[in-house]
């Protein structure tokens, strides 16, 4: 895209919008929404009822999954010649499980600047009130529909130290709790809905206990699944599991084969199996 310097550039605004209450939308945003020229909206037909309750006048089109590049061309011409234009999603945040990552891309190769008038954000609510560890987490959002896809992340994810957040629709939410049994095993797992709605609430329990809870009851509403990340003493404890199945003189060979000296590798199985190097020389002598 050739980018045009004549003008002053507009400024491309992500708006954050409430995730179920109203009253969590912001005093910037509601200005913000009501001086820029363009709102570029997910769902037009949601958002003119956000629009209609802060008595929002502001031109609105369409910007989703579908038309995301044709539109983001179009909607970066406008920027270029000196539109604002904000960007805002059904709920929360912009560029959070949404398109609004492309049309930010597009924005910084065509040198227009991009800010963000922050919110209520889905993940984060959710990760808070969980009960489970918040220092350190990853997000994945929606699994991918695909099936080899949706095996390959639960897989990247069995060693998964961080609490995880997963986003997930009701009417998949049993299968998914299944596969996550499967991969994961039993962990902790809050599953959070209706989140800053009146009947917000937080199902603490486990894998398990979810799986057996959902053969009987209807999940209903979008769902924020917090996950407990697996412990690095576990993690320890498999792979020395792991290692005890080779031969000792086998696990010496598997570092020897790779470069390594013999008392270095001798070294390294020592600490592989949790036992003193000397131990490992005296079963060398008796092999």
């Amino acid at each position: 895209m050739q980018i045009r310097r004549n003008v002053t550039t507009g400024t491309l605004y992500l708006c954050a919008t409430p995730i179920g209450n109203l009253e969590d939308m912001t005093f910037r945003a509601v200005r913000i929404l009501k001086e820029v020229d363009l709102i570029a909206a997910e769902d037009t037909r949601n958002s003119i009822k956000l629009l209609n309750h802060f008595e929002i006048k502001t031109p609105m089109t369409s910007y989703h999954e579908y038309n995301k590049i044709e539109k983001g061309h179009k909607l970066v011409e406008r920027l270029l010649d000196g539109q604002d234009i904000a960007l805002i999603t059904d709920a929360g945040m912009p560029g959070i499980s949404d398109p609004g990552e492309e049309l930010v891309s597009m924005c910084q190769e065509a040198g227009v600047p991009v800010t963000a008038v922050p919110g209520a954000c889905a993940c984060v609510t959710a990760l808070t009130i969980s009960g489970l560890p918040t220092r350190r987490f990853a997000f994945e959002a929606f699994l991918p529909t695909d099936k080899k896809e949706r095996q390959t992340i639960l897989d990247e994810l069995k060693n998964e130290t961080r609490t995880m957040v997963i986003y997930e629709a009701p009417h998949r939410l049993r299968k998914t709790l299944l596969l996550l049994r499967e991969v994961l095993g039993d962990r902790r797992i809050s599953i959070c809905r209706e989140l800053t709605k009146k009947h917000e609430t937080v199902y603490a329990t486990t894998i398990e206990e979810a799986c057996a809870y959902y053969e009987t009851q209807e999940p209903k509403g979008e769902c924020v699944m917090v996950i407990e990340g697996k412990s690095r003493e576990a993690i320890r404890r498999e792979e020395k599991a792991g290692w005890e199945e080779l031969s000792i003189p086998a696990h010496m060979e598997h570092y020897m084969s790779q470069g390594m000296d013999k008392k270095t590798a001798m070294k390294q199985v020592a600490k592989d199996r949790g036992v003193g190097k000397r131990d490992i020389y005296q079963a060398l002598l008796e092999e």
